[in-house]
């Protein structure tokens, strides 16, 4: 009887399972109220689950529907879980097709329940790199003493560090990069006492001291050739200034700012009295994808803090011979921010060679801080303007990356709380037409808003990053 008794215990549980959810007596001609909100998206057909919850839900369902078909329904209480491999199933049938999703919802408003207007996804044909990385750290106007760069994989919620200062709590590390997308090549900055550049490749974990090699000067950001055998950075004194009312929390600013060029192969810094000079602040140095061309900003010296709102950058641009490690006489102004408006920083070269995309405030070298910054791209081929507002919101955009294909890019902003940075992710079409962004999935939606720190600089990269943590903490943070 025993065994009887487990046997149709179990039947009872199936058939509850198996028994779909009385339909929503109620329509709605209006779409549900979900966050994030991935009403009318692109995404990649490798992406990990779009979860979502439903304000003020008690029992929520979502049905997923593909060319009329329904493909998989999932329910939960206010939220929204889909399993990883029905995901990737879904995935599969829906690549470069609409993917419709009909959510109801069951509260005390509504006890029959209501069945919203579907609202659609479309599935690109465009994969997205496995893997994007960032640091995670508090906004300038809190105190910090944890930090690090982490690794997450786009293709589920996986979050790894790469490196943090769990070691020496003191210290700052930043200006991660990857050559060519490369998790087998890495790039990043370490402050303070024992630190220097990270230089890993080839397997092997370097040290660099720029500021022991003349012209002694200290390191900003980092830019990796894409040859591998040079890299770029910025050399310059970083400042903060708090305000007391508004709402503008505080403005950093450089005082100051070189462009200077390592050789790898050598060892050796290479100057070229152009980009050193008090007559020109300059900063934040980026490659072209064939590394034909270094792009950066430029700016009038200024008495700073007191000016901070007359400083304005322009973005230049000068050829390089990789073969000689020298850079071209002519330089090209492709923004001018005294005739056009504004200042300029923040860049990324598509890797296609078409498109520069850059950040635009009203003033001043961090837009991180500026309410009113945006996203903005020209076409590289005529110079021309290629509007992304789409991609903009009204609360501080600011870096930017794209993906190994250059159909995606990683966009941080801080719309959802005008304080913390966190990323989306935005589809570009081979015609160049940009569409609206969407939040970085996470297991929990609400992860987007528990977690109180900012993502500084996203970038992608193929794969996951293997540093040696024991070597990095020997060369970086030994013990004291």
């Amino acid at each position: 009887m025993k065994v009887n008794a487990q046997i149709i215990t179990l039947c009872l549980s199936l058939l509850t399972a198996c028994n779909p959810m009385k339909e929503a007596e109620e329509e709605a001609d209006c779409l549900p109220d979900i966050f994030p909100d991935y009403t009318s998206i692109v995404i990649p057909y490798n992406i990990a689950p779009l979860n979502f919850e439903v304000k003020k839900a008690q029992t929520v369902q979502a049905e997923f529907v593909v060319e009329k078909i329904k493909l998989i329904t999932v329910r939960g209480d206010n939220e929204i879980q889909i399993p990883l491999k029905k995901w990737r199933n879904l995935l599969a049938s829906a690549k470069g097709k609409e993917l419709n999703i009909i959510v109801s919802v069951w509260n005390d408003t509504h006890p029959k329940g209501i069945r919203y207007r579907p609202f659609s996804i479309y599935v690109a044909p465009d994969k997205i790199d496995s893997h994007i990385a960032y640091r995670l750290i508090e906004p300038g106007y809190e105190g910090w003493n944890v930090m690090g760069i982490y690794q997450r994989d786009l293709t589920s919620f996986e979050e790894k560090a790469i490196v943090t200062n769990q070691k020496d709590k003191s210290r700052c590390m930043n200006c991660h990069t990857f050559n060519n997308y490369s998790s087998d090549d890495v790039l990043f900055h370490v402050r303070g006492e024992n630190g220097g550049t990270a230089l890993y490749t080839g397997g092997i974990l370097r040290k660099i001291e720029f500021e022991k090699l003349p012209p002694h000067k200290n390191v900003g950001f980092l830019a990796w050739h894409p040859g591998r055998r040079y890299i770029a950075f910025s050399s310059s004194k970083s400042g903060q200034v708090f305000f007391g009312a508004g709402e503008q929390v505080l403005e950093v600013f450089n005082t100051g700012g070189d462009l200077l060029l390592y050789d790898i192969q050598t060892g050796k810094m290479v100057t070229d009295k152009r980009f050193i000079s008090k007559a020109a602040w300059m900063d934040f140095p980026v490659w072209s994808a064939d590394g034909k061309f270094l792009y950066y900003c430029v700016a009038d010296p200024r008495n700073l803090p007191r000016e901070y709102r007359q400083v304005h950058y322009n973005l230049c641009r000068v050829g390089f011979n990789e073969a000689t490690g020298l850079f071209s006489e002519k330089i090209d102004t492709l923004y001018n921010a005294h005739a056009q408006g504004g200042s300029v920083a923040f860049f990324s070269a598509s890797p296609d060679g078409r498109y520069l995309l850059y950040t635009k405030a009203d003033y001043g070298i961090f837009p991180i801080w500026h309410k009113e910054s945006d996203v903005e791209m020209i076409r590289l081929g005529d110079g021309q303007s290629v509007d992304v507002s789409v991609w903009n919101s009204d609360c501080a955009e600011s870096y930017h990356t794209w993906s190994s294909n250059g159909r995606w890019v990683l966009i941080s902003s801080r719309r959802l709380d005008g304080r913390y940075t966190r990323v989306f992710i935005a589809y570009m079409d081979e015609a160049g037409k940009p569409y609206k962004p969407f939040l970085l999935p996470q297991q929990h939606p609400i992860d987007n808003i528990l977690r109180i720190k900012s993502y500084n600089l996203p970038k992608f990269i193929r794969g996951e990053v293997k540093l040696p943590t024991d070597l990095v903490n020997t060369l970086f943070f030994p013990s004291k």
